[in-house]
């Protein structure tokens, strides 16, 4: 698909969507959101069974019955949340150190029962994230959105940036259209991002700058997220998890990196006072 009418379809499909997704952070109570979140949740654990390996809708159906049971557990039981999310946070710390060395993707066929087990961990543990995080009255709401802004902000960044001036591949045998220099471009709208967050916040300087290296954080972890994901299609030589989203690809495409950021995001709060 030509560059122009692949940017005018993700123009448009983020148009429609925006003012939905803005208006569910905003506007919904923290229940409907977490159901709202979880159907997101559920969709993206439809495609993640077909990259697993499940052909069959009825295994797909078994397994979104598999994610959506800890998914109400987590609701009913919230003092379970932050186990979760810092089970997540440190899932992308070791992934980090996985994917560096990762030199060959062989192409895997059949049932992956690893890969099922993991997308539990990488589709709950934002889940629950992010509902810790709406549910922090009163600037939980606030703070979803701007975690979202955040690592849209990095993605286009990233996307721009490494189309203009990206020479060197971030990694090649992943994700071949990621540069070193497309991920210095979110870094930089990372700490910007950073840097307004503790000015609207009235931080004062040590406060930003400790808000700008959490962002920085969240935005590698982001980009963490993202090559698994790339990881994942490469094992079943499909590019996209889906056609769901004209000019996205599928939910989980759209999904990716906020996996990992969500559960860094509040756990970075957690710990730096930014969240009780």
């Amino acid at each position: 698909m030509p560059l122009g009418s692949s940017l005018r379809q993700r123009a448009l499909t983020a148009f429609l969507l925006g003012p939905l997704v803005l208006a569910g952070v905003l506007w919904l109570p923290t229940p409907a959101f977490a159901v709202g979140l979880g159907l997101v949740t559920l969709g993206a654990a439809w495609e993640w069974g077909q990259l697993a390996g499940l052909g069959r809708g009825d295994q797909r159906l078994a397994y979104l019955a598999l994610l959506g049971i800890p998914l109400f557990l987590l609701w009913l039981l919230p003092w379970l949340r932050p186990w979760v999310i810092g089970a997540g946070a440190l899932w992308w710390v070791i992934q980090t150190v996985h994917l560096a060395q990762v030199r060959e993707v062989p192409l895997k066929s059949g049932i992956q029962p690893a890969d099922l087990g993991a997308g539990v961990l990488v589709l709950g543990a934002p889940w629950a994230a992010l509902v810790e995080l709406h549910g922090a009255a009163p600037e939980g709401p606030a703070l979803v959105l701007f975690l979202m802004l955040l690592v849209w902000t990095a993605d286009s960044l990233a996307y721009f940036v490494g189309r203009r001036w990206g020479r060197i591949k971030l990694a090649p045998r992943l994700s071949p259209g990621k540069t070193r220099e497309g991920v210095y471009g979110a870094l930089a709208g990372a700490v910007l991002c950073g840097l307004m967050y503790g000015w609207a916040r009235s931080l004062g300087l040590p406060g930003t700058l400790v808000a700008a290296l959490l962002c920085g954080v969240t935005v590698l972890a982001s980009v963490v997220g993202d090559l698994y994901e790339s990881l994942l299609k490469r094992r079943r030589g499909v590019k996209d998890s889906s056609h769901l989203l004209p000019g996205h690809g599928g939910m989980l495409d759209r999904v990716d990196s906020l996996t990992a950021a969500a559960p860094v995001f509040v756990l970075g709060l957690v710990l730096t006072g930014g969240l009780p």
